[in-house]
């Protein structure tokens, strides 16, 4: 990873603590701007990012780092795209795996036979938003323009997780899921583990309907009142970042041990896509995460 330079990117914010920080990593005589968790970094157990706009190849409403093929980007601008994340990593093109997000709670165990899954062939698997490894050097890859990213660490047993996360999954508790699947694959248990809650939509630019909030009423009961802000006419306000951290909590991650966002995609639309910011016109962001060769 590269030096802290806190100055790289300059972002709207939610409250007092700005989480996560940024960095700016060069490769190639190029600027790569990034974001990170330094509660995650200081371990020196992983690797770990989450992109922005900036640093890429892509033109148009894709500009500049899409990381999506399936939006209409042209192949090998996204091509080059990975190949400087690949770089900002310090890894190898084909150590990125990736999900097959289709809003689910499904969560994989991928290993070494898996790499490069998604980028430089075939993934064999589908309806997989959630990914959990052991195996060091392989690179877990999820996708966003509003929707949140989970990130697992677990220290005791050198696991990782790495979960998509938007509304349903949220309703369907993906933290909870993505912990069963480290604890069932590698013993892990949630007091050991740390977590970040990634840049995301944050309450106030994400509305929802009457039928979406009755499902966040049944399933977090005890919290509602933190989660949901009734606007009237049927319409709400929801917190994901509250109700992910409700979720790791409930199963047992330490307060000490979560780290939560407070950086909005939509508010920084310039600098993060953002699905709702532009109406669908636009590429994708990501997460990444890798253990440490030993």
């Amino acid at each position: 990873m590269a030096n802290i330079d806190d100055s790289a990117i300059t972002f709207q914010f939610s409250g007092d603590v700005q989480m996560p920080h940024s960095r700016k990593a060069e490769s190639e005589g190029r600027e790569f701007p990034y974001l990170y968790y330094p509660m995650l970094a200081e371990t020196g157990l992983v690797k770990h990012c989450f992109t922005t706009r900036l640093g890429g190849v892509s033109k148009g409403m894709f500009e500049s780092l899409n990381l999506s093929f399936s939006r209409g980007d042209d192949r090998k601008a996204v091509e080059e795209n990975f190949r400087r994340v690949a770089l900002a990593l310090g890894t190898e093109y084909g150590n990125f795996v990736f999900t097959d997000q289709t809003h689910t709670t499904n969560v994989r165990r991928v290993g070494r036979e898996d790499a490069g899954k998604g980028l430089t062939r075939e993934r064999g698997y589908s309806d997989v938003d959630g990914l959990v490894t052991n195996e060091p050097g392989l690179v877990l890859s999820t996708f966003y323009a509003d929707c949140v990213p989970l990130y697992f660490l677990d220290p005791k047993h050198r696991a990782i997780g790495l979960s998509h996360s938007g509304w349903r999954g949220t309703a369907g508790r993906m933290g909870a899921k993505t912990l069963s699947a480290m604890r069932q694959e590698f013993h892990t248990s949630p007091e050991d583990v740390l977590c970040a809650i990634g840049p995301s939509i944050c309450q106030g630019c994400y509305e929802i309907s009457e039928d979406v909030a009755q499902e966040f009423k049944k399933e977090f009961s005890a919290h509602a009142s933190e989660i949901l802000l009734e606007k009237g006419n049927g319409s709400y306000q929801l917190d994901l970042w509250r109700a992910n951290e409700i979720v790791l909590l409930e199963e047992g991650v330490k307060q000490e041990h979560l780290a939560v966002t407070n950086l909005c995609t939509c508010c920084n639309a310039k600098l993060l896509f953002s699905h709702r910011a532009t109406q669908g016109k636009r590429g994708n962001l990501g997460a990444f995460l890798s253990l440490e060769r030993v």
